[in-house]
């Protein structure tokens, strides 16, 4: 009778110890922040993460490494379920060009090369300027709730090392949801209703910015100048 009541016991300490030996939260989300901008909404994010050696050597022999930031932002509502503004995804990617011994993170159609991991993951911790919605996206005056996660997508792993990530935890990388209340400046009056926004590539840090449009009171001085 003893012994059978102990077992119960046991495995679930034994469960316990296996939960946390797989446990992924690895990443750290220091900081998240959103801010207005002529564009939309801008989400600039802080993350804090080390590589294991294991995926260190993936990447110097030319295995790339693809990470997810994960962003939604909603309304809740006492007497509803909650109102999802937005839900957007972009992905990084990792990799190691061993003709040019550069390593590369690239995002969207831009790209950065770096000579040492070193400083591809110092910029690779740092999410800058990424436009999570459109400035035709009207928000109410009402509070908020962001969330921003990021991982290391396994499903972009070759086949042996996905199969060794399901016991291996040197290959597992992952945050926890971080999130923070955020309330919208107020917009024009008449404001269009929220509709969905296109997916937006994040700007890299240290990326030159890109050329504004000329305003329209810009071209009228121009155009008066050259008559």
């Amino acid at each position: 009778m003893r012994y059978s009541a102990t077992l119960p016991r046991m495995l679930v300490a034994l469960a316990c110890c296996a939960a946390l030996a797989v446990r992924a939260d690895d990443i750290d989300v220091l900081d998240a922040r959103l801010a207005a901008s002529e564009e939309g909404l801008l989400l600039s994010a802080d993350f804090a993460f080390d590589f294991s050696p294991r995926l260190s050597e993936a990447v110097a022999n030319g295995v790339p490494l693809y990470f997810v930031v994960e962003f939604e932002l909603t309304r809740p509502r006492w007497y509803w379920f909650d109102e999802d503004a937005a839900s957007r995804s972009t992905q990084l990617r990792l990799s190691y060009h061993a003709l040019s011994r550069q390593y590369r993170l690239s995002t969207g159609p831009l790209h950065q090369n770096f000579a040492t991991l070193d400083e591809a993951l110092d910029v690779l911790r740092r999410l800058r300027n990424w436009q999570v919605l459109d400035r035709s996206v009207a928000l109410s005056g009402s509070s908020y709730e962001a969330a921003v996660r990021m991982r290391l997508d396994q499903a972009q792993l070759p086949r042996p090392l996905q199969l060794s990530a399901l016991t291996n935890r040197e290959l597992r990388l992952e945050s926890s949801w971080r999130r923070f209340i955020f309330l919208p400046p107020r917009g024009p009056a008449g404001a269009a209703a929220p509709v969905a926004a296109p997916a937006a590539a994040p700007v890299p840090a240290g990326a030159p910015p890109a050329a504004a449009p000329a305003s329209a009171a810009a071209r009228d001085t121009q155009s008066g100048a050259g008559k």
